[in-house]
């Protein structure tokens, strides 16, 4: 609970520390957030927890638990599923699959992910769940899971429905769930078209090809949803995770994609800032021996920093707690902070390097001696 309150702080700070170079970019999109997909720090938001009709962003999730299923083992890549009169009846874009055909779960990912297929979403569902609804009912619940405070579905597919809604930074949560810890899909949302029952489709996502690094996401049209899209890139180790809402065009929803990650690459950077076994500082151990102990961070701490700040970085130890013999190695003892610019950009807890000792009866009578003589003059 601690450490989670920790990060939670840093990333408080870091949304409102930054230079003022930084905070002056504006979005033309109504609705964004950039995010770093490693940290999950937030780079940029714009009315980020406003509900709004998701159209094919809903997606995310379905192939989310698409690939739960199959890390379970409830599904496997070569497993296949007949085609259900539903499946192949519902509207919208569609791999074009055939009521009962026979397709395997690797063709319906594929179909999802690279030409958003509600079709395929559907087919999905049903071998997961036995029934679109009752995979809605998963999705609602994951949903609950990771903290997504402002979505609510009622479809696998995004298609227009009442109280079937997503904000900006829920769409950015759910992507960095599914990027970090399925890094396959990837390979099949960078994939530029797809053929299914020898019919060619191209993959809508706009900033395939025409942005450096990108190799997804997922992209979403109804006319209550407008043009959006979840992009994704990766520059010099660091992942980016865009989203924009309530576009007028795909053009439109292009620009602002490249613009906002171009923002997070040109300004901002992923640095090593602290490594595990280097002391920080120092704190006095109340009765222990030895009578300081040494302060470090639990793993290498990594952060999301001004661009070529490294440097001028300051180091700061504050939150320093009262420590009284015994004491075991990796207690939480204090706060590292980052300070740049005489603002705290990132913190980050720190512990005991050692165990420290009770010092026996002896030794302490002593040092109250001493400590009352010095008290004298």
């Amino acid at each position: 609970m601690k450490k989670c309150l920790s990060i939670v702080l840093a990333l408080l700070l870091f949304c409102v520390a930054f230079p003022a170079a930084a905070q002056d970019f504006a979005s033309t999109a109504d609705y964004a957030v950039l995010m770093e997909a490693k940290t999950g720090q937030i780079l940029y938001e714009k009315n980020g927890d406003v509900p709004r009709p998701p159209a094919s962003i809903t997606k995310i999730m379905t192939l989310l638990l698409a690939f739960e299923a199959l890390e379970r083992g409830d599904i496997a890549w070569d497993q296949t599923t007949i085609v259900s009169e539903r499946a192949w009846r519902i509207e919208g874009s569609e791999m074009f699959l055939e009521v009962d055909t026979e397709v395997t779960v690797e063709e319906l990912i594929s179909g999802i992910s690279i030409v958003s297929a509600n079709d395929g979403c559907v087919a999905i569902a049903e071998l997961i769940a036995g029934s679109e609804d009752a995979f809605v009912a998963r999705m609602n619940k994951r949903a609950k899971e990771l903290g997504l405070q402002n979505t609510n579905f009622r479809n696998s597919t995004g298609l227009p429905a009442d109280n079937h809604y997503m904000s900006a930074k829920d769409i950015a949560v759910l992507a960095r769930e599914l990027i970090n810890r399925f890094p396959k899909i990837l390979e099949f949302e960078s994939q530029r078209e797809y053929t299914y029952g020898g019919i060619k489709q191209y993959n809508h996502n706009p900033l395939l090809g025409r942005f450096e690094g990108a190799d997804g996401l997922k992209t979403g049209w109804t006319p209550e949803s407008g043009y959006s899209l979840v992009g994704t890139a990766v520059r010099n180790n660091m992942r980016l995770i865009s989203v924009v809402l309530n576009m007028e065009s795909n053009e439109a929803r292009l620009l602002a994609s490249q613009s906002l990650l171009s923002h997070g690459f040109t300004n901002f950077e992923l640095a090593e800032v602290a490594k595990a076994g280097t002391v920080y500082g120092e704190l006095p151990v109340k009765d222990g021996s030895p009578q300081t102990v040494s302060l470090t961070v639990a793993e290498n701490y990594e952060t999301v920093i001004p661009r070529d700040s490294l440097e001028e970085l300051e180091y700061k130890v504050t939150e320093e707690k009262t420590l009284a013999a015994p004491v075991e190695a990796g207690t939480e003892a204090a706060t590292l902070e980052l300070v740049y610019e005489g603002k705290t950009v990132a913190s980050t807890p720190l512990i005991t390097v050692d165990a420290v000792k009770k010092a026996n009866i002896f030794v302490r009578l002593f040092r109250s001696l001493i400590n009352f003589i010095k008290s004298l003059f």
